[in-house]
């Protein structure tokens, strides 16, 4: 089974289980093939994260791809350049793209086939061309600005002088030459050949800091999942500098609470909700940062002592008004897969640019969109997500796995910047508390819970639970998002425990499906 934001980046991952290979060898075809045709969310210019579950060892990986700040980077450097706070768009807010890398350490470690091969499907697309689905279209077009700053953005992304729309072919012809590139040359092309130079220039022609040692010494790395009980079931997550930690501390408050039987998105259950992420957001922003860079306790985070003291700060009657996540309000977006092979093995993966099309500046001749997550770096000296050099900042990719009884039962995601971990726990509960199939856990109306008491909430939730959640203080956004942009789209595989069948969703926020193959 794969579940996936883009039907053909779907059938891109079946298309490699049909031919023998196993979850890994799917999913980083599929994540391949969402490079070209959601190339608003996720490419080689971005950042990856992965859960692994190995059948035969019964074993969960994690793998950081995220990438670093440049070696000449720094909180002095920017602020001598005249920034205030970290930029949003432009080479100084470009981290050291991690996906590529990402793809090869899963593929050299526990796939069965070849990079080139893998990449047949993205080159296929990006040569002969994709229709544009609705949502894409539609985020193409809001991010058109960002797109007509930088000559070679527009170049690639704005055939014609204006974004696509839904139905019509886009080829990409630098993409698929680049993707040839590596299909030839592996992983060295990418950081230490013709790509990783192309990468350098453009850097220097806009002032930025990036070198060739700076991509040279980009790795990724293994590390060990974080993971917390929730009513009998074991939910993973990636550790910091990812923000796998947000759902995790939630779900800790909320076991606390008899939340099956409050009714669905009535007023006392959102209530509960949005003030435990509240309390989750704010340990995070002081303490999600690089591991080589800071000491997180996650064992005194995740306790049980902790958790009752950060519990007894919810009040029912009333939202809390001191607590900060120091969250941003703008959009993000993401790419999320699930695949599920015959062997039980299975991979929850994550790319992304961080907000639709990254910094804007895409490496000329290559096709390659680079990423902005390194504006999500603190500005705050001796913080400890403060910009540094070779330092990865605060991440908000996160995928996730739910096992019961030691048993896989649920990999799934919900993509969208810091409604990542907020889309976690809304639809465990909505499966676990409440007993939803996958489908309707993905589809039932979301809250996202902004900053301050600002809360957002799509139209399925009732006008009179909104009145009375701000009767308690919560402050509701106006959103004039049709496509409800902003609560993300979530792909999920459940594993049905009797029969071991497969059963999966896809998020109607997204263009996405999930396909099964027998």
């Amino acid at each position: 089974m794969v579940a996936a934001s883009q039907p053909l980046a779907a059938q891109a991952g079946i298309s490699m289980l049909r031919q023998g290979g196993n979850a890994v060898d799917a999913a980083i075809a599929a994540a391949a093939a969402l490079n070209v045709v959601e190339p608003m969310a996720t490419g080689l210019g971005g950042d990856a994260f992965a859960l692994l579950y190995i059948s035969g060892s019964n074993q969960v990986k994690a793998l950081n791809a995220s990438g670093r700040s440049p070696y000449a980077t720094s909180l002095d450097t920017l602020r001598k350049l005249g920034y205030r706070t970290m930029p949003g768009t432009g080479i100084h807010a470009v981290t050291i793209p991690g996906t590529l890398d990402g793809w090869c350490s899963m593929l050299d470690d526990h796939g069965t086939m070849n990079l080139a091969r893998v990449l047949e499907p993205a080159i296929e697309l990006a040569e002969h061309g994709f229709p544009v689905t609705e949502i894409i279209g539609h985020t193409w077009m809001r991010n058109s600005a960002r797109l007509q700053a930088d000559a070679a953005a527009g170049q690639v992304y704005l055939p014609g002088g204006k974004a696509p729309e839904p139905g019509d072919i886009v080829v990409q012809p630098d993409l698929a030459r680049t993707l040839r590139k590596i299909a030839d040359g592996g992983r060295d092309v990418f950081y230490r050949g013709e790509i990783a130079e192309a990468i350098v220039a453009c850097s220097r022609e806009n002032d930025g800091f990036i070198t060739m040692q700076d991509l040279c010494d980009h790795t990724s790395t293994w590390v060990t999942p974080i993971c917390t009980g929730y009513r009998g079931y074991d939910i993973y997550e990636c550790p910091p500098n990812s923000q796998g930690l947000v759902a995790l501390l939630a779900l800790n408050i909320l076991e606390g609470y008899d939340l099956p039987s409050l009714p669905h998105n009535s007023p006392d259950y959102l209530h509960i909700l949005i003030e435990a992420l509240k309390l989750a957001f704010a340990d995070a922003g002081r303490y999600v940062a690089d591991p080589d860079f800071a000491d997180h306790p996650l064992d005194k985070l995740l306790s049980a002592d902790y958790t009752e003291q950060r519990r007894g700060l919810i009040h029912h009657d009333r939202a809390g008004q001191a607590v900060q996540a120091g969250l941003l309000n703008n959009e993000e977006d993401t790419v999320y897969l699930a695949v599920t092979d015959r062997d039980g093995n299975s991979v929850s993966f994550i790319n992304s640019l961080y907000q639709p099309f990254g910094s804007g500046v895409v490496v000329p001749g290559t096709g390659i969109c680079l990423q902005n997550r390194g504006s999500l770096f603190s500005f705050e000296d001796g913080h400890p997500n403060c910009i540094e050099p070779h330092k990865r900042p605060y991440n908000t990719i996160i995928p996730a796995m739910a096992f019961r009884d030691g048993a896989l039962f649920l990999t799934f995601g919900v993509m969208g910047g810091f409604m990542q971990p907020q889309g976690h726990v809304q639809v465990l509960l909505n499966i676990i508390d409440f007993g939803m199939d996958v489908q309707t856990a993905l589809d039932a109306p979301r809250f996202r819970y902004m900053q301050g008491t600002e809360c957002a909430f799509e139209p399925g939730v009732l006008p009179h639970v909104v009145r009375d959640l701000a009767a308690r203080g919560h402050r509701a956004i106006e959103l004039d998002d049709p496509y409800c942009q902003l609560f993300g789209g979530g792909q999920a595989i459940m594993v049905q425990k009797s029969t071991g069948a497969l059963i999966a969703g896809s998020d109607p926020r997204k263009d996405g499906c999930a396909i099964g193959n027998l």
